[in-house]
């Protein structure tokens, strides 16, 4: 039985196919969303579709998740991405217990109980200062690319303290430190230090506990987990493709429950 998992998130969209004969073995497509999520996350489909060699009649569930889930009318079920991404982490890591996800426009913070649900959660979707759009932003002003970020901080002798809890006054407050001739590592390092402690921030409230496991698109940055980790004080595992545990985690929930 083939199953689809899409995941249109506020920056990228996911297509997860997946066969429940061999559930270790899929096939996942990424997209940036644009400004239309309901076409974005339907052409992603039909290509995922065309490279399978299936078509649309062949899967028999599909499960929408992420902020433009309610877009898709072609999909079986919309679930929520905090229950999504908690399904697809368990894939890679059965006993996690604290998920941290990072995405471009939002962050949240994830506690699973010891049977794998999701006990309690914590959410930004309003400031870009803890999210992957600051380092978008960080990146434009040091004219470097996203994957060259977390090299260049872990070169940092110390971090710049960079305290705006605002990203417009935080891209400010970069700005001003490469004025004042701060070399650019420590203040890469600030920007991932930062970062960590609005993570830490929208932790407090919840009981974070080993093992834990850091997902989204800023997971591929390896300055940027140990950052977080160290705020934690939880070590955190990385998934080998942290961008697809909401689409991974929808797909499982179509062959589970479809």
């Amino acid at each position: 039985m083939l199953v689809c998992g899409i995941d249109v998130g506020a920056r990228t969209a996911k297509v997860v196919l997946l066969d429940t004969a061999a559930p270790g073995e899929f096939g996942h497509w990424m997209a940036d969303t644009g400004h239309d999520p309901a076409r974005t996350g339907r052409r992603l489909f039909e290509a995922a579709l065309a490279e399978w060699g299936a078509a649309a009649a062949d899967i028999a569930c599909t499960v929408a998740t992420g902020y433009g889930r309610a877009s898709l009318p072609f999909a079986n079920r919309a679930v929520t991405e905090i229950t999504c991404h908690a399904r697809g982490v368990r894939q890679y890591f059965p006993d996690v217990r604290t998920i941290v996800d990072i995405g471009g426009q939002d962050s949240k913070v994830i506690v699973l109980d010891e049977r794998g649900a999701v006990s309690d959660f914590a959410m930004n979707d309003r400031c870009a200062a803890g999210t992957g759009r600051f380092l978008e932003i960080v990146a434009r002003i040091l004219d470097l690319d996203l994957d060259q970020l977390g090299e260049a901080a872990a070169q940092a002798a110390h971090p710049a303290a960079i305290t705006s809890q605002c990203a417009v006054f935080a891209e400010s407050e970069v700005v001003g430190l490469l004025a004042r001739g701060v070399p650019r590592q420590e203040v890469l390092e600030g920007v991932h230090a930062s970062i960590a402690s609005r993570i830490a921030s929208l932790a407090a409230r919840l009981s974070v506990r080993p093992p834990g496991v850091f997902t989204g698109g800023v997971a591929k940055n390896e300055a940027m987990v140990r950052a977080v980790g160290q705020a934690l004080a939880l070590e955190l595992a990385v998934p080998p493709e942290p961008q697809i545990t909401g689409a991974l985690g929808a797909a499982l929930i179509a062959a589970e429950r479809c």
